[in-house]
């Protein structure tokens, strides 16, 4: 399974990298943790360097998290909640996320937009309140640069460190990466089953920010 991903990110090089990490912040088929952890390997192996990898790894968080602000910044609050409503389920999150997310924002401001890149759940969805308050476009690039960033950098900085070890304990490495996509697996199928509809009595008549 690890060499199988290994050889997924190594022969799509960086341009496969950048496609992965966009993708993950739309809809997470595989967490940045795997993805650059193992970049983080490859960096080790001399297959990748880490400043391009780094670079080119944040640019896909950016431009994957461009697509939520985007569609934040075009929609109205009442078309957001119809989106969320048809498709919430399959992204795994909720009106009530979008909620806790946009309260966030309101309450800190621009900045939550860097600290919430190390939250697993509301890293993404921030963007949309972002978005939806017309956040200036540049702030938002620089923000979620900056907290993609340094979350990236010590991703790939953790897969060197422990490129050896894995090498040394492949079979162990093996079942920790399955445990954990299997993990995500698990969560996103929860996430679908109990996925609620719960936006009915506020998204519907909202303002736009």
């Amino acid at each position: 399974m690890n060499q199988f991903i290994l050889d997924a990110i190594a022969e799509g090089g960086y341009l496969g990298l950048f496609v992965l990490m966009a993708l993950e912040n739309i809809f997470p088929p595989i967490p940045s943790e795997v993805i650059m952890g193992y970049a983080g390997v490859l960096v080790a192996r001399g297959e990748m360097a880490f400043w391009p990898a780094w670079i080119i790894g944040t640019l896909g968080t950016v431009a994957g998290n461009y697509v939520w602000y985007w569609l934040g910044f075009r929609w109205t609050e009442p078309q957001l909640h119809g989106f969320i409503t048809r498709y919430g389920r399959w992204l795994t999150f909720e009106w009530d996320d979008f909620e806790s997310a946009r309260a966030k924002f309101r309450k800190y401001g621009d900045w939550i937009v860097f600290l919430l890149r190390f939250s697993p759940i509301l890293r993404t969805i921030v963007s949309l309140p972002a978005g939806l308050a017309h956040m200036k476009l540049w702030r938002f690039c620089l923000f979620t640069a900056l907290g993609s960033g340094v979350w990236n950098g010590m991703l790939i900085g953790g897969g060197a460190a422990l490129a050896d070890l894995i090498a040394q304990y492949e079979h162990v490495a093996e079942l920790a990466i399955v445990a954990f996509v299997g993990g995500g697996v698990i969560w996103y199928l929860y996430r679908v089953v109990t996925w609620r509809d719960n936006g009915a009595r506020s998204g519907k008549g909202g303002t736009e920010d």
